[in-house]
Parts: C-alpha cells; structure tokens; sequence
C-alpha cells in the first residue's frame, strides 16, 4: 500500500513560512529592546541602593555614581542635564529621593525607532550616620 503525496496542494507550507518569518521579525525586536529594558532596570536598582545610603554619601556622590552606572551601561540620555535628579529632605533621620527621567530612542535596524522612556522616583528612608 502505497500512498501517494502528490495529492496535496502544500497549503502548510505558506502558513509555516508566514509564521517563521513572524517569529524572526519578533526575535529581533526582543533582541534590540531586551537590552534597554535590562538595563533600565538596573539603573533603577542602582537608583533604590544609593538612596538608602544618603545617611553616608551625600547628593553629589550620589549623583556621580549615577551618572557612572549609565556611563557603563551606554545609556547616554541618562547624562543629559536634569536626567537625574537626587535630593535629600529632613535632617538626621531623612529621606533621600532619586528621580530619572530620560527616554531612550532604539533603532530598529533603520525601519523605525522605538522611544523607551524612563520615569521613576525612588524615595528611601535614612538615618544619618555622618
């Protein structure tokens, strides 16, 4: 018993195709955009652990180590002036808070970009150990 497959028409095989070349297109978005979102988020890390240190650094300090992290993680639009911003408020017993504020333009291999905006304040409680 033989049957013969030339019966088929290959309707499959365009849908396969079609859904390959969606896969690829979806892979490379993930490729470009994975790394701004991971790196967004460890600035925004880094912006939650130096806040809670203000009792021992101060705002320059701060400030600097900031704009560091995004120096090392090339994200140029943290540099701009007022991207970031530290501020402390009380006395001994403060809270230190740390606001970003930039957007971030991907390019999506010439096609278009992408804006990735960053808009978090962190404010964490301190005791001024000074």
């Amino acid at each position: 018993m033989h049957t013969k497959s030339r019966s088929q028409a290959g309707e499959g095989k365009l849908g396969c195709i079609i859904s390959l070349a969606v896969l690829v297109v979806l892979g490379g978005i993930a490729y470009k955009l994975g790394p701004a979102y991971m790196h967004k988020n460890t600035m925004e890390d880094t912006a939650s652990d130096l806040a809670s240190r203000a009792g021992i650094m101060s705002v320059e300090a701060i400030t600097k180590q900031l704009r560091a992290k995004a120096t090392e993680l090339e994200i140029q639009e943290a540099l701009a002036p007022g991207a970031i911003q530290v501020r402390t408020t009380g006395g001994k017993e403060g809270t230190c808070t740390v606001t970003l504020r930039f957007t971030q333009k991907i390019d999506l291999y010439g096609v278009t970009t992408v804006d990735f905006a960053t808009d978090k304040t962190v404010s964490k409680p301190y005791m001024d150990a000074r």
